[in-house]
């Protein structure tokens, strides 16, 4: 599956938390990342992960476009609901695209990790 990691300044943590986590099942598909989260996913857990732009710099938009393709199978994006973003409409944008194109989205880590799990049984 090729699967889009995405998260918020005070998400970062919890993405490389869960993506240790799920390391050995991540290291079987081909990830995509916004620009600081996929240098963290490949610099902490040692991941293979395509770097986009930065989401405020475009890297959440590089998402949605690929998604709209059908070059993107799944989406985390640990996203931050107590602090403003300066790029709420792209977000909004990435989200809105997923529920266009039926791509699952999970945007906590509760539901991350139901999904990984079901990718997990595939």
């Amino acid at each position: 599956m090729r699967i889009a990691l995405v998260a918020h300044d005070r998400k970062k943590d919890d993405m490389v938390a869960l993506a240790t986590e799920f390391a050995p099942l991540l290291r079987q598909h081909t990830l995509m990342a916004t620009g600081t989260t996929g240098g963290r996913l490949q610099n902490e857990v040692g991941l293979t992960v395509e770097r986009l732009l930065s989401g405020p710099l475009g890297g959440d938009l590089q998402i949605g476009a690929r998604l709209s393709v059908g070059e993107v199978d799944a989406v985390i994006f640990l996203r931050d609901p107590m602090t403003a973003q300066p790029h709420e409409p792209d977000i909004n944008a990435l989200v809105r695209a997923c529920d266009v194109h039926n791509v699952p989205c999970a945007t906590n880590v509760a539901t991350a990790r139901v999904l990984l799990g079901e990718v997990a049984r595939r």
